[in-house]
């Protein structure tokens, strides 16, 4: 999405999750702000977080992110954006963000 993202990840051992997003989406505005210099902002205001704690839960949660750039019109399908990790579990390619998972995942296929 051109303002947004989602990530499904897990708790880590040690640290803050929100220092890590912070840090991440901090960066990459910077970078395009220099580009831009009429843009105010980048992101989206808002942060969203959803703990997930069944399968089904996250299954869902995976489509939803797979079929969000279909729903804003930004692909024909999943497995055309860009940076979607549609295409890793449809057929295993690696795309441009790296996918690590437990067992629990891996049997998770997009629509």
């Amino acid at each position: 999405m051109p303002e947004h993202f989602h990530l499904l990840m897990n708790e880590p051992k040690k640290g803050d999750p929100s220092q890590v997003m912070f840090a991440l989406k901090q960066t990459f505005a910077r970078r395009v702000m220099r580009q831009d210099v009429s843009l105010k902002h980048f992101w989206q205001k808002r942060f969203c977080d959803f703990n997930v704690y069944t399968r089904k839960k996250m299954v869902e949660k995976i489509h939803y992110m797979h079929n969000n750039p279909v729903v804003r019109g930004l692909a024909a399908s999943p497995t055309d954006w860009p940076w979607s990790s549609a295409r890793y579990y449809k057929n295993g390619e690696e795309g441009t963000v790296k996918i690590e998972f437990d067992e629990m995942v891996k049997t998770v296929v997009p629509n």
